[in-house]
């Protein structure tokens, strides 16, 4: 990835904090309580018409490793 991808990258994640604050406060309380192997992660999508779509995993080992290697990014 180059500079200016990064600054890209930066600048889209403002602004996607600034339309949604209440996000990383979210998930600052859900890493302080700590995903274990184990954890449900369920995510659902409502469309504006009303359509509901939800999923889930359960989370494994090889999942906790990749969130470790992504925070290890992010620093």
């Amino acid at each position: 990835m180059n500079f200016g991808d990064i600054m890209k990258m930066q600048s889209a994640w403002r602004q996607f904090n600034a339309a949604h604050p209440k996000v990383m406060p979210f998930m600052k309380a859900v890493d302080q309580e700590g995903i274990k192997e184990g954890t449900i992660l369920e995510i659902t999508v409502q469309t504006p018409e009303g359509k509901r779509m939800t999923s889930n995993i359960k989370v494994q080992q090889s999942d906790l490793e990749l969130f470790a290697s992504l925070r290890e990014m992010k620093e």
